[in-house]
């Protein structure tokens, strides 16, 4: 997958998670931080997107084995959202525990592909994404059912700052020419 295209998707997937999950905190809060997830996500497309100099592209197309960990890891994340939530919701009773698990998935379908791409920016990014849903978990059902909100926008928060770094550092150096 081309750089500037995992750029573009990440930042999409935090502003989205900015915009959706700031709504379930106070209103200038939430505002706020829409805002400011906008002015991030504007910021990333146009670091990432429009002013390509100095970023790095994929040297080649990504390998069939590459392209096939990613449509594993899209499905499974695409099956596990909805039948998790519907446990969470359903069975144990805890609908505010939805969102970390959104961003649970969604970190541990990154982790794979660091390897799969070549792309060591996944591993922390998955790493962080993971963390940020137990901890928003654990806040959730022990302090205020408000810490999902803030884990996601967290998350996005992390996701937007992912994407503009990902072409652009953390991408192995070239090996030298023999």
């Amino acid at each position: 997958m081309n750089a500037k295209i995992g750029s573009l998707i990440g930042a999409i997937g935090g502003l989205v998670f900015i915009l959706v999950n700031a709504g379930e905190l106070p209103g200038a809060i939430a505002l706020t931080l829409r805002c400011i997830g906008i002015a991030g996500f504007a910021f990333v497309v146009w670091y990432t997107q429009i002013r390509t100099r100095g970023y790095q592209s994929a040297a080649e197309p990504p390998t069939s084995k590459a392209m096939r960990v990613y449509w594993i890891c899209v499905i499974a994340e695409v099956l596990s959202i909805p039948v998790g939530a519907m446990v969470i919701n359903n069975v144990i009773d805890q609908p505010d525990l939805t969102v970390c698990w959104v961003v649970l998935v969604v970190g541990v379908h990154f982790l794979p592909f660091a390897k799969a791409f070549n792309a060591p920016i996944f591993t922390p990014l998955g790493w962080t994404l993971v963390g940020t849903a137990v901890i928003g978990g654990a806040l959730t059902l022990t302090v205020a059912a408000q810490a999902a909100a803030w884990a996601a926008v967290l998350a996005g928060v992390a996701l937007l700052v992912s994407s503009a770094l990902g072409g652009r550092i953390l991408r192995p150096a070239p090996a030298p020419a023999p």
